[in-house]
């Protein structure tokens, strides 16, 4: 019997983890977790991550979707600064300037007993991109330039052919000379130097300082839309087309910074009236007893649940007697007291009561108590309420396109996109350019939630107690 309750009363002891086992289970508790939570943030950035990288290539579309290219590797980096110094004497962003000699150099194989003939070598008189770009442009690195083979040398290399076997193949690199011709009396700085390189079927290109653009003609026509980028023309050429592109006919003004600067105001403005009117609003209701008061908060959360769609016209109606149609007034204007200012309610009515009454016991109005005590405390709805209110004035799309029509420069940035998508898109096949657009559309709103997450915490209810 002293045997079997001696073992009883061991047996939790021998059950009990020492305290490093104990401490090492909690650890690979907490890293399993924190790898949960890695890998589904990883899925759900996964889609904008290839997104952004597809807003770099020059066929966003092409299939199979290929993860490395010329603008994510560094030695096209390299060879892009190197052209675009020789072309302008600007290694990040390139061009062609008077008394620029550009050598770029491209290597061609063929198979066994072919005789590797050397390419007919242009530069294209070839516009850069479509619609308000090629209005625009004036000024043709064709007109300008003189290319001629500098020099060619013969290698032999192994290949495997289709049926696994390797073999010796022919190889002949051709050097060409573009130069800037001292001739011409008018002689602007271009932004791009373009080529085309024709070869036989049999003749295939296995190296040059950058990939072709496109290939054409079953392989026998390379193109390069320009050979000059410079290192960062070459990795954010789209996002460079979207500023100088997008430009008005009459004025030559960039559109896209205009849609930038117009989303930017109007996203400001309504930020700042969405935080007067929701504080002032949610307040009033919280902490003013007055007849009506729920009837008038019933129809605010009504009024929630009624599409835009449905109250447009009467809108548009009311904002074009009053003479703000094509003003960024009416989109300010149009959506300011909504889910704000229920979300400032009901964060006055989590304040404390008593600190507003011993205000009032020591003389404070009620404007006094609001802006001096509860006002400083709601820091953290007031944050919340910017950033929902920036975002949503600056992702707005409807309104603006109804109530903004005219004149080009006056749109905002989620409209302007949809004319990118008229103009470079569909069959015009210019993805990334439209993509690049969308993402600079992204980044201020990006910005603003990276400036101020650590601000939305809920804190303790310090100001005004002394």
């Amino acid at each position: 019997m002293m045997a079997r309750k001696t073992a009883a009363h061991a047996s939790p002891s021998r059950c009990r983890l020492p305290a490093s086992a104990l401490r090492r289970r909690q650890l690979a508790a907490s890293a399993w977790l924190y790898l949960t939570f890695l890998a589904v943030a990883t899925i759900m950035a996964g889609t904008f991550v290839l997104a952004f990288m597809a807003s770099l290539k020059v066929d966003p579309l092409e299939r199979p979707f290929r993860f490395y290219f010329d603008q994510l590797n560094p030695a096209a980096w390299i060879a892009a600064a190197r052209l675009g110094q020789e072309g302008a004497g600007d290694a990040l962003w390139g061009g062609f300037s008077p008394g620029a000699k550009i050598a770029f150099g491209v290597t061609y194989a063929a198979p066994a007993d072919t005789t590797i003939v050397e390419p007919k070598a242009e530069i294209p008189r070839r516009r850069p991109g479509s619609g308000i770009a090629a209005a625009l442009m004036r000024d043709y690195a064709a007109d300008y330039a003189s290319i001629a083979l500098k020099s060619s040398s013969s290698e032999t290399m192994q290949v495997r052919d289709e049926r696994g076997i390797w073999q010796a193949w022919p190889t002949r690199t051709f050097v060409y000379e573009i130069t800037y011709r001292p001739d011409r009396q008018n002689r602007p700085r271009i932004e791009r130097t373009p080529l085309n390189l024709t070869a036989p079927p049999s003749q295939t290109l296995i190296d040059s300082p950058i990939s072709p653009s496109r290939s054409e003609r079953r392989g026998r026509l390379l193109s390069w839309d320009n050979i000059t980028p410079g290192a960062l023309g070459l990795i954010f050429n789209n996002y460079r087309r979207v500023i100088n592109e997008t430009a008005d006919l009459q004025t030559g003004k960039s559109l896209f910074g205009s849609w930038l600067v117009n989303s930017l105001a109007i996203a400001t403005g309504r930020l700042l009236l969405t935080l007067v009117v929701a504080s002032l609003a949610g307040y009033a209701l919280a902490r003013l007893k007055f007849r009506g008061s729920r009837l008038l908060f019933a129809a605010l959360i009504f009024s929630m649940t009624i599409p835009a769609q449905v109250t447009f016209v009467s809108n548009y109606l009311i904002f074009r007697d009053l003479s703000l149609l094509n003003t960024p007034w009416s989109v300010i204007v149009v959506f300011v007291a909504s889910a704000n200012v229920l979300l400032m309610k009901q964060f006055f009515e989590g304040f404390p009561r008593e600190i507003e009454e011993a205000a009032i016991v020591d003389g404070a109005n009620r404007f006094q108590v609001f802006w001096k005590i509860v006002l400083p405390n709601a820091k953290p709805a007031l944050l919340v309420n910017a950033i929902l209110a920036f975002q949503g004035a600056w992702n707005d799309f409807f309104w603006p396109l109804v109530l903004i029509t005219s004149p080009p420069e006056a749109l905002t940035v989620q409209v302007g996109l949809l004319s990118l998508r008229r103009s470079f898109g569909g069959a015009q096949g210019d993805w990334g350019l439209v993509l690049a657009g969308a993402f600079l559309s992204v980044v201020p709103v990006l910005i603003l939630f990276v400036l101020f997450q650590r601000h939305i915490v809920p804190t303790q209810f310090t100001k005004g107690i002394t």
